[in-house]
């Protein structure tokens, strides 16, 4: 049996894990929650390779830790997502990042182990539908440089039609 000593270390330690927690809850756009029963110990550190790669974090908390990070910033509704060996991929810098990374392993792998189960999108609880549908679409860069392909494209067909002109005006 612990003693009062032992018993207030251990939920010190518990309210700070919740307050690391609940850091990364803030500064997400999104979290991505995967079952990851049966994966290796090889798969596992891929996938966090992966993550690191693409600027999110993977990361294996205890469920009900989770589920009081997310109820201290207002989110409320995930208990059912928050069963069984779960791990948790914070996307920071864009929504998509986190659910694409994971979706890409899976798929490139062709994983039965690894799923995505659901997740927190814009402050609520998700489906994996949504979080399905959010890797399916381009993350920040991709679209950067789809913007940027476009103005090029532009930029290019106006300075064609300027030299078009000018060539006209000098023949004539």
């Amino acid at each position: 049996m612990m003693n009062k000593g032992e018993m207030s270390k251990n939920q010190a330690a518990k309210v700070e894990a919740v307050a690391g927690i609940l850091e990364q809850v803030k500064a997400a756009q999104s979290i991505t929650v995967v079952s990851y029963s049966g994966l290796t110990v090889a798969q596992v550190t891929e996938l966090r390779k992966q993550c690191r790669e693409q600027g999110v974090q993977y990361c294996v908390h205890k469920n009900r830790l989770m589920k009081l990070a997310l109820e201290q910033a207002g989110i409320t509704g995930a208990d059912d997502l928050l069963n069984g060996p779960n791990a948790f991929v914070f996307s920071v810098k864009d929504p998509v990042s986190g659910p694409k990374v994971v979706n890409d392993f899976i798929e490139k792998n062709k994983l039965q182990a690894l799923a995505i189960t659901g997740g927190v999108f814009e402050g609520k609880p998700a489906n994996a539908a949504t979080m399905m549908t959010l890797a399916k679409m381009p993350n920040r860069d991709e679209l950067l440089a789809m913007l940027v392909g476009c103005l090029q494209s532009h930029i290019s067909g106006l300075v064609a039609v300027l030299d078009q002109i000018a060539e006209q005006k000098g023949a004539a």
